[in-house]
């Protein structure tokens, strides 16, 4: 399919975090942001890259005036739990929809989209942008160079550090950001379905509301993984976040390299070759599942980082002593 020129854009949840990548990626697609939305009226950011975008608090009126006569795609930038009522909005009206991460929180609003582009005729396009990142690129031709059924060890790192403001927006709250996992981990979630196939058996270790760490089996991989946004558990050497995956011992690093890979999903959606909704669904139900997965003892095969962290908070380690309570192992 031709790229499409001087494609339209409508984007709500403009003054989100996350934004100012989408406003950059439209610009390099030689796009324009016509319309845009957000709670707050906090939003001159738009004036570096698209001034002339008409702007609404009120997103009912932003809805009621999109349509494929002003807008080729929705952009949906908003907080998690309402990427599945705006994407349905944007198909509604007749639009493709361009959604930030997770796509959805559960495999139902994943049904309900799925049937709605079905009954529109449009798309929704995930964006899935760490699968472009050089180093997931460089795993993913290492497994698939391997022969039939070898299993890898896999351990994953992501300690993306937030201060107390974390704990006391929507992303604090697992029923609208869907938990840690979900938040900050369904990219290298996706990452791992994408590289290694589908789940086949998931323990928690443990799981509370700034970490969660565990074991995920996949069909190609065994997974130690240990995700947090706790400043104390940056690893030593490490400023800022650390993003590392390790594959049989090999050390791929994903702190860095993120510059252009929104630039990158924008080119791939525009000219017909994005990722689809299909893609998203095994790192969803992973997600959703481990919100309801109980915690296992500290016994066998778990995450090395989790010994640093065992006592704090004058918690316990489930290893021989019986888990404390639903929300922690350790």
């Amino acid at each position: 399919m031709e790229q499409r020129r001087n494609s339209r854009f409508a984007i709500v949840g403009v003054g989100g975090y996350i934004a100012p990548r989408h406003l950059g990626a439209v610009r390099s697609v030689g796009g324009s942001v016509v319309s845009a939305c957000d709670v707050s009226d906090s939003v001159g950011i738009i004036d570096s890259y698209f001034p002339d975008a008409e702007f609404t608090t009120d997103s009912d009126a932003f809805f009621g005036s999109l349509g494929r006569d002003v807008a080729d795609y929705l952009t949906v930038c908003t907080p998690n739990y309402l990427h599945c009522g705006h994407s349905l909005r944007g198909l509604e009206a007749g639009m493709d929809v361009i959604c930030e991460k997770p796509v959805v929180l559960t495999v139902a609003e994943h049904r309900r989209l799925t049937e709605m582009q079905r009954v529109s005729g449009r798309r929704v396009y995930p964006v899935l942008q760490m699968r472009l990142h050089p180093e997931a690129v460089r795993i993913r031709e290492k497994v698939e160079s391997d022969r039939v059924g070898v299993s890898h060890d896999v351990e994953l790192v992501y300690v993306a550090p937030r201060g107390r403001w974390y704990g006391a927006s929507w992303k604090g709250d697992p029923r609208k950001s869907g938990g840690v996992l979900t938040n900050i981990g369904i990219h290298f979630v996706d990452l791992l379905h994408w590289m290694f196939g589908r789940r086949t058996g998931l323990r928690l270790h443990r799981s509370d509301a700034g970490c969660i760490s565990g074991v995920m089996e996949l069909e190609r991989a065994r997974v130690c993984f240990f995700l947090s946004v706790d400043p104390g558990h940056v690893p030593a050497g490490h400023t800022g976040a650390c993003r590392r995956l390790s594959v049989d011992g090999d050390l791929f690093d994903f702190s860095t390299g993120f510059a252009d890979l929104h630039d990158r999903s924008y080119h791939e959606i525009v000219a017909g070759r994005g990722f689809s909704l299909e893609d998203t669904l095994e790192a969803v139900a992973t997600v959703e599942a481990a919100r309801t997965t109980g915690l296992s003892p500290l016994t066998g095969l778990y995450h090395p980082m989790l010994k640093n962290f065992c006592c704090e908070s004058g918690s316990k380690s489930a290893a021989g002593r019986g888990l404390p309570d639903k929300h922690s192992a350790l």
